[in-house]
């Protein structure tokens, strides 16, 4: 007796289908799983073995032979428990044929024949969507993500004994809980802007990012609150667009964040790994080419704090993802591509000991020692930081005696108003990711700016690619203010956030 049951597997992000085959042939007892499966997918004859003997239903005493195709492409993981202990019922004659027709199926099986949630929930259900499948099976644990897909009729089910016996009896199996309602409020955070005392220009860069998408870098000695800034950005940030959201949340799937009560990704997100993180952990990659931290930062925040004590193999791989905003990995097999469009927040020390330049505390490094330590960072990354910006001590009597800033929901709602410029103006896009041609028809200079740019070019030494940038930061400082072209007050402002084009120790 042959059946077949509809599943599917994720490759990179992308979902795709698979066939599980099963056949009950005469013969010995034996138990194959074929199809090119990887570890965890041969253990699951071992775990529907148990599964179907603790419900009671047992195992057919033939010969069992599951096949997963495609056979040609490595099947990881362990959705295809469930499908297989269906399948093999469904060739048993224990539920009837045609009972799971166009119904994809996924899930893990316990011992005791609970359903287990599984990774890659959310691309299955758009695949299965895709697909012109009618339904989709998925662990109860699943169920709101899967929902987040509409024009889907999403089934979960808990137990083993659930599925079978409400397929057994031509009755329809139970519905996923609804997918929870969208946000777009901020999220609730105790951190607040506000809690910053001083750092007017940090302050001020940190806006620029957040309105523009720009990369920032903070310099400055220890305690003088780059990492306090850094973990604030969050909380000024734009709200996250519908498609947006999709797309992290996916992401997120695969690399199994999500959580019942939250299936969708609502706010940007925010990662920092710390500085032992390897260029796989960091890129992406690894023998189950698995997203990276760049990835899982996708419209969001990276933020790596004392950069120059991050591996150079690491930070250097960094290049072709803020560049690109995405990530190839190759493999023999496949070439998979990760999405990462994210911001790049940054910090470090002005040297090793952290006290260069500082105004109350002297520093104990030689100028060689200040020269090799920024040297860590090398000169193609600095150059894709749109801006460096200084990070001073703050004065212990300007912690107690001056007033608060703004909050982080006034400073957003500027950030909001420009970002709309930008989006209105590209086309959904932002500043930080304009192509040549658009810098050139919405960055044009007047005289005096041009001038202002081409002598900073020249005493700076700085590079076609931070002329550029430059233009876009200029860019956003304009649409902040509500300005349609750039002055050379723009310009003048975004030069002098290249902190480190001026350093000389």
């Amino acid at each position: 007796m042959l059946s077949t049951i509809i599943s599917g597997a994720v490759l990179g992000i992308e979902a795709y289908r698979v066939d599980v085959e099963v056949d009950l042939g005469r013969g010995m007892m034996t138990f194959s799983v074929v199809g090119l499966p990887a570890g965890a997918v041969c253990e699951s004859r071992v775990r529907v073995k148990s599964a179907l003997d603790n419900c009671g239903y047992g195992v057919p005493q033939r010969r069992v032979t599951v096949n997963l195709a495609p056979a040609h492409i490595r099947k990881q993981g362990t959705a295809f428990d469930l499908p297989i202990a269906l399948g093999l019922l469904m060739a048993d004659g224990k539920i009837p044929p045609g009972a799971l027709d166009e119904t994809l199926v996924v899930g893990e099986l316990s011992l005791d024949g609970r359903v287990r949630a599984v990774r890659g929930v959310l691309p299955l259900a758009a695949h299965a969507h895709r697909l012109g499948a009618k339904r989709i099976l998925v662990p109860r644990d699943n169920g709101a993500e899967a929902s987040v897909v509409e024009g889907l009729d999403v089934r979960a089910v808990d137990h083993l004994v659930e599925a079978v016996e409400a397929l057994a009896d031509n009755r329809p199996l139970p519905p996923a809980p609804p997918a929870p309602p969208e946000q777009s409020d901020p999220p609730d955070s105790p951190l607040d802007l506000v809690d910053v005392r001083g750092q007017a220009q940090a302050r001020r860069a940190l806006e620029i990012a957040a309105a523009g998408g720009h990369n920032l870098l903070f310099i400055g000695p220890p305690g003088a609150g780059k990492t306090m800034l850094a973990r604030r950005l969050p909380t000024i940030a734009p709200p996250m667009s519908f498609p947006e959201r999709l797309e992290a949340s996916t992401i997120a799937s695969v690399a199994g964040l999500l959580r019942p009560d939250h299936p969708l990704v609502h706010h940007r997100p925010f990662r920092a790994p710390h500085h032992s993180v390897s260029d796989v952990a960091l890129i992406g990659g690894g023998t189950q080419a698995r997203p990276g931290e760049v990835s899982l930062a996708h419209h969001g925040v990276l933020f790596l704090d004392e950069l120059p004590e991050f591996r150079r193999n690491a930070l250097e791989a960094l290049r072709q993802p803020l560049e690109d905003g995405e990530v190839v990995v190759a493999r023999a097999n496949a070439t998979l591509c990760y999405p990462a469009r994210f911001t790049l927040i940054a910090s470090m020390n002005p040297c090793p000991c952290g006290y260069f330049g500082h105004p109350r505390h002297a520093c104990e490094c030689h100028p060689i020692a200040v020269r090799t330590y920024r040297n860590r960072i090398s000169g193609p990354l600095l150059d894709r930081f749109d801006l460096h910006v200084g990070v001073e001590p703050v004065d212990p009597r300007a912690l107690q005696l001056a007033p608060p800033g703004e909050t982080s929901a006034t400073v957003r709602r500027r950030v909001v108003a420009a970002r709309a410029r930008q989006q209105q103006r590209l086309n959904g896009g932002c500043n930080a990711y304009m192509s040549p041609r658009q810098i050139g028809r919405d960055c044009a200079l007047d005289d005096t700016g041009r001038r202002l740019l081409l002598t900073a070019m020249d005493k700076l030494a700085l590079s076609a690619r931070a002329h550029d940038r430059i233009l876009k930061v200029a860019r956003t400082i304009a649409d902040l203010a509500g300005a349609d072209g750039l002055a050379p007050g723009h310009v003048a402002e975004a030069i002098q956030y290249r902190q480190l084009d001026r350093a000389d120790p």
